[in-house]
């Protein structure tokens, strides 16, 4: 282990003493630090995503609890990016860009962090079953139960590869949101899944292109610092191809309509070009292919919901 590593463990939530650092949440800040707890960009995401899950799944649920069904998914998102927080303090105050979150700030502790994080699970998960179905409710606690103990607290700090596997966290509210209507996990919903889960590696990557030190000087090992930027970018290239395939296959596989079909194609060719410029060497290709990215997950599921309203659908 490094220098740079050791000195990260021994700063971690895990290993602060008791005695400096108080058992129950001091409940300091105010109501903007919580918010930015939750991660309110990622849980835009996430609330996204779930919708359409909601929105594509057959049959029909009352708006009441469709909202209730988004609202558990928001809640469940954003106590997931609290404990990722807490966990991850003291990486975020040596990185610049996560400097002036509310716990490296000072502004909250991390027992602030734990306690919110936690009601926040608790609450969501129970509420989610309680109102909607359990099937929903367990695949909302293992959304945060793998982005919390598998992707933050194991792979991170231990393998470039974190991402990939760390990815199907972000992968799981499409599904939440469709087996809120169906109580059930299908092809269709596990398709959602898959366009997440492959567009996660090229979008992260891309970005870690250009932000790199930030990730060394915090001694989380990622793709462009462990393996370099050449195979970085062969890698962004691989994924993409994979995930222009998966993003086809609702209209090959019949569960979306002709205009879903054209975007999709269109979006995916788009996105394996932006990768192939990279892979050549493009400069500032990595930017370019992380906004592209946003915009491309954002219209493919904005396509999917609503060709589901309108009845467009395969």
């Amino acid at each position: 282990m490094s220098d740079s590593a050791k000195t990260l463990a021994a700063n971690s939530p895990l290993n602060i003493p008791l005695g400096e650092e108080p058992l129950a949440p001091s409940w300091g800040g105010d109501v903007r630090d919580y918010a930015r707890l939750m991660k309110p960009r990622v849980m835009s995401l996430v609330v996204f995503t779930g919708l359409v899950g909601l929105l594509m799944a057959p049959g029909a649920l009352h708006p009441v609890l469709g909202f209730v069904a988004v609202l558990c998914i928001a809640i469940g998102a954003g106590a997931a990016g609290a404990l990722n927080m807490w966990f991850d303090a003291d990486i975020d105050r040596v990185m610049a860009r996560t400097a002036k979150r509310p716990l490296p700030s000072g502004r909250l502790t991390p027992s602030d962090a734990l306690g919110f994080g936690m009601v926040l699970a608790v609450g969501s998960v129970t509420f989610m079953g309680l109102a909607i179905n359990w099937v929903a409710a367990s695949l909302l606690a293992l959304t945060i139960v793998f982005y919390v103990l598998v992707y933050t607290m194991w792979l991170k700090r231990r393998t470039p590869q974190n991402i990939v596997i760390g990815g199907a966290a972000g992968a799981f509210p499409p599904m939440i949101g469709y087996a809120a209507v169906t109580g059930s996990v299908t092809i269709d919903s596990l398709v959602l899944f898959a366009i997440i889960f492959l567009w996660t590696p090229p979008h992260f990557w891309a970005l870690a292109l250009f932000v790199k030190m930030d990730y060394s000087r915090a001694g989380v090992p990622i793709l462009p610092t462990t393996s370099g930027e050449p195979e970085t970018r062969r890698q962004i290239l691989l994924y993409s191809l994979l995930l222009a395939l998966s993003g086809v296959a609702p209209f090959i596989l019949g569960f979306a309509g002709t205009a879903y079909g054209v975007v999709s194609t269109l979006l995916g060719a788009i996105f394996i070009y932006r990768a192939w410029r990279l892979y050549r060497g493009d400069a500032g290709g990595d930017k370019r292919l992380f906004t592209f990215s946003i915009l491309y997950l954002f219209l493919i599921f904005a396509t999917l919901g609503i060709e589901s309203i309108l009845g467009w659908a395969g």
